[in-house]
This record gives structure tokens, sequence and C-alpha cells, in this order.
């Protein structure tokens, strides 16, 4: 018999399920989903990735590390910035991006270490 993943019968802890609803309706949930969908991206990913390991780094250079044009490094890392996940700085001619703060860091290297523990359980 295949076990199933829902319940087989209902039933709502209502002291649990009030505290929790009123915790969660304080949260801004839209803006928070926003910062999962700005990673979503396979290349925003591998850009905030490289910024995990180093601190900073300027459009040519995460252009290269994608393998993209600096035009699409620079439209990811905008998105970024919006999202606020980075940051940027200007030296002369060079932009230079770094991520936001150390949450965004942690963010970042907590899903990479989580997906490593999956690929390595799945093995």
């Amino acid at each position: 018999m295949k076990e199933t993943e829902v319940c087989q019968v209902a039933c709502v802890e209502d002291e649990k399920v009030n505290r929790l609803k009123s915790m969660i309706s304080t949260q801004n949930s839209f803006k928070v989903a926003e910062i999962f969908k700005a990673l979503s991206d396979q290349t925003r990913m591998k850009i905030a990735y490289a910024l995990t390991i180093e601190d900073e780094l300027c459009v040519c250079d995460v252009a290269n590390i994608v393998g993209a044009s600096t035009a699409t490094a620079s439209h990811h890392l905008r998105l970024l910035k919006k999202q606020g996940l980075a940051k940027f700085r200007k030296r002369g001619k060079l932009v230079y991006y770094s991520l936001d703060d150390h949450h965004v860091k942690q963010l970042i290297e907590i899903a990479v270490a989580h997906q490593m523990e999956v690929e390595e359980r799945d093995k």
C-alpha cells in the first residue's frame, strides 16, 4: 500500500492555526517571495553565489564568470539591486557590485549548502 502524503482525517488545532495566521499576516510575504523570485533565475543565482565567494566584482568580471554579455550581466545585477539583494559603487568608469548585507550572503550560502546535502542524500 502506497503511503499517502495527506491527512486521512480532518483535524484543525484552532489555537495553533490562529496564532500562526496572525503572525503570518504581519509579514510582507509578497516582498519575501520577490526575493526568492529574483534568485530563482539560474544566472542571477550564479552571480549571487559568486558574490558570496568574492566580496565585490565589476560588471565585466561578472559577465565573464556567468558567460554572458556585459549588458546581460548588468541587467541581472540591476534586478538584484532592485530587490535589495545587491548594491553597487562606481570607481571611475568601472561599476562594482556586492551583496547588500550579511543576510543575503547567508541566504545564498544556506541554499547552496542545502542543495549539496540533497544531492549527496539522493546518491
